[in-house]
């Protein structure tokens, strides 16, 4: 514990590390903000009801996730920066298939990078012009949408914010990437889902208080430990695949004179994919019964 604590202090005193963490978590709060600011037209307490309604199940509920509560808020990050992962992961499979974006990733090298780029920032517009459209569609079935208001007026609008609020999204995980320590998207997918978290845990200590005692949250919080330690493990496991190749030493005849063999090994990941497949799974799993709803 003291090593960890002397270690916190020892990053207070780089100045550029300091500066980078304080830069994301000043990002990362402009993103919380965010998701608290109401879109125009929206009735939220129709919102809340409809969401207390469905409990939280299904694609939706796992959607509200992800964007840290926005998305039963009505909020201009109600889409998040879901439409950005849709297209990165679009773009990525087109880069299996079709001829010219093989030569942007493996031939073209930078120019060929700053090319895909542009291409998945026009394509995140289009899927969020999408998305936002079915997302206004959702807030009008659910009467979300306050009767003073002019619909035409109320899509309008409204699209061109959730459109704005994604695209900024975006450009906030860009500067978290660029100016910050790093993973600027994966951070505002993290701390949308752990934005809940707080809430959740007071509510769970509270329900075991009232049913089985202090005993349970104990044994609670050392499970929870225990899951966080497991999933460090192997997020940060490798398996270390053996390399050996010849050295070979130039003689001075010029002939090529054999020296041991080198040894060296080939790091793989043991969890490389992330959660993200099982992320997709569980989505894939609610579509059909949001469909049929």
């Amino acid at each position: 514990m003291s090593k960890f604590v002397e270690t916190f202090k020892n990053i207070w005193k780089i100045d550029e590390l300091r500066d980078r963490i304080l830069f994301t978590l000043l990002i990362l709060a402009v993103y919380r903000v965010g998701s608290y600011i109401v879109l125009p037209g929206v009735n939220h307490a129709a919102l809340e009801t409809a969401a207390s309604g469905s409990g939280g199940q299904g694609l939706l509920g796992l959607i509200n996730i992800f964007t840290g509560g926005a998305f039963n808020k009505g909020a201009i990050f109600a889409l998040g920066i879901m439409p950005y992962i849709t297209a990165s992961i679009i773009i990525q499979l087109l880069g299996f298939a079709v001829p010219y974006f093989q030569r942007l990733q493996q031939k073209e090298g930078e120019s060929g990078r700053k090319k895909i780029t542009q291409i998945t920032r026009l394509l995140t517009v289009f899927i969020t012009l999408v998305q936002g459209g079915g997302y206004l569609a959702y807030l009008t079935q659910i009467g979300g949408v306050s009767p003073h208001v002019s619909p035409t007026v109320f899509w309008f609008s409204n699209i061109i914010i959730l459109s704005t609020g994604t695209i900024f999204a975006m450009w906030l995980g860009e500067k978290i990437t660029d100016k910050g320590i790093g993973n600027g998207i994966s951070l505002l997918i993290m701390i949308g889902i752990i934005a809940s978290l707080p809430a959740a845990f007071v509510a769970e200590i509270s329900a075991q208080f009232a049913q089985a005692g202090p005993l349970m949250i104990v044994l609670e919080l050392a499970l929870f430990f225990l899951v966080v330690v497991a999933t460090i493990l192997i997020v940060q496991g490798v398996r270390r695949i053996p390399v050996q190749f010849a050295k070979r030493m130039v003689g001075r005849s010029g002939s090529d004179l054999p020296v041991s063999g080198a040894r060296d090994f080939i790091p793989l990941k043991v969890n490389a994919a992330g959660v993200m497949p099982i992320i997709f799974a569980q989505a894939i799993m609610f579509l059909p019964l949001t469909v049929i709803q």
